[in-house]
């Protein structure tokens, strides 16, 4: 299984990139990983919402460039379809037997993600109704797709 995950930003703190480093390293039993990591786009805090949303098409122009051919896109968005983890491993080893052998995550930056990509996504997946860092949502991706493999392969993890 080849899992892509495309996001905006860079992550800058250490802890962060130490958690990411340790579940890439645990994801590599189970998958080929790759992250795309995309330049966010500049925003000053009082932006119009006619200048919001170029920042998220001009992201979402970069996003769209790098989503592999014959993937499953699965964007998070707040709006998308919550799953508990059990749940969220079932949908991932269905796809998995039905054939699909390249998943793509996209994060998208602090102001969501342009119509374009969410268009485009085959699984609209919303880990919350809360607003989270897309720092920080990176790590909790990784760490949820750990757990859906354990799931799958019937190994322990803490529940």
């Amino acid at each position: 299984m080849n899992i892509n995950i495309i996001v905006v930003g860079k992550i800058k703190e250490k802890y962060m990139r130490e958690g990411i480093q340790e579940f890439q390293k645990r994801l590599s039993r189970y998958c080929n990983l790759k992250i795309i990591e995309i330049d966010d786009e500049k925003a000053p805090e009082n932006l119009s919402n006619k200048d919001m949303e170029r920042v998220k098409e001009k992201e979402g122009k970069k996003i769209l460039s790098k989503i592999p051919q014959n993937t499953f896109i699965i964007s998070l968005e707040i709006e998308g379809k919550q799953f508990s983890s059990e749940e969220l491993s079932k949908r991932v080893e269905n796809l998995m037997v039905s054939g699909v052998n390249d998943m793509t995550f996209i994060i998208g930056g602090s102001l969501g993600l342009s119509e374009e990509v969410k268009t485009r996504s085959n699984l609209k997946l919303s880990f919350s109704k809360m607003t989270f860092p897309h720092q920080l949502m990176r790590l909790i991706l990784l760490e949820q797709v750990y757990r859906s493999f354990r799931i799958m392969k019937g190994e322990p993890y803490h529940k």
